[in-house]
């Protein structure tokens, strides 16, 4: 059962959307070669606690850090250590808070200095990818319209999209139903939107095969093939009015 959202609900949801997109651009800010992604973790352990916040991942199934840091063939749920990031690498960073009961959860890939023209078309093509299946999280759509916008785009720009991880509804809980997968499931029955969803929305994008695999930290999810992925996310509410993005940045439109 896909818990639907109060007014009430979404007020707190739009306030710790609008916190986390701060956090995030205050960290990106201070994103270069030569930090370690465990100094990443320690800034985002501190912007949390200054705004009053905290970490969604921290001890969630027992994730010993605050935030996520993958780095080039890993696609999600790299864990924060004192590996330093070199100029031509690529990090995705995801983060996930709890405010006052409610949760909000993003991700955003960046380049690391200079990078080559395939590393950018992938981070352009996955963020991209996200936007068009945001624009499809509408009343009355159904959720494999969000999936085929995101897995038809990926796939025509010859890119692939992760299938052992999916988006998530979210709300007081990090993770509710409904599952958002990136591609289309033609064996499950298909699931209508309508007002009070909030979806986490996130494409993981490979450079080359979907296929993953889960190294011994029992976290971090790599490619087989050992070539580059990146990751958007959004936390989107499905209102009358269209998708609202709930985790924008506060100079940017919310609704997609």
């Amino acid at each position: 059962m896909v818990p639907l959202k109060s007014e009430f609900d979404l007020k707190m949801m739009r306030k710790a959307g609008s916190i986390l997109a701060r956090i995030i651009k205050r960290l990106q800010q201070h994103i270069t070669a030569g930090i370690t992604t465990a100094y990443i973790d320690s800034l985002a352990q501190e912007f949390f606690s200054r705004e009053g916040v905290v970490s969604a991942f921290k001890g969630y199934r027992g994730y010993p850090a605050h935030i996520c840091t993958s780095v080039n063939e890993e696609i999600v749920h790299g864990i924060p250590s004192q590996r330093v990031l070199m100029e031509g690498d690529i990090l995705s960073l995801d983060l996930g808070i709890k405010y006052e009961g409610y949760f909000s959860d993003a991700a955003v890939t960046l380049p690391i200095g200079s990078v080559g023209q395939q590393l950018e078309k992938l981070i352009e093509v996955t963020k991209k990818a996200l936007f068009l299946g945001i624009r499809q999280a509408r009343v009355g759509n159904q959720l494999s319209d969000v999936s085929s916008a995101i897995q038809n785009y990926v796939e025509g720009n010859g890119f692939s999209v992760v299938r052992q991880f999916v988006g998530h509804g979210i709300g007081k809980n990090l993770h509710e139903e409904p599952e958002v997968p990136n591609f289309v499931q033609h064996y499950q029955q298909d699931l209508m939107l309508t007002d009070g969803m909030v979806l986490a929305i996130e494409p993981m994008v490979n450079m080359g095969g979907w296929e993953a695999e889960i190294l011994d930290n029992g976290w971090t999810a790599v490619t087989i093939d050992r070539l580059p992925s990146a990751h958007f996310e959004h936390t989107v509410a499905i209102t009358e009015k269209g998708p609202e993005i709930l985790t924008q940045g506060e100079t940017e439109d919310a609704y997609a």
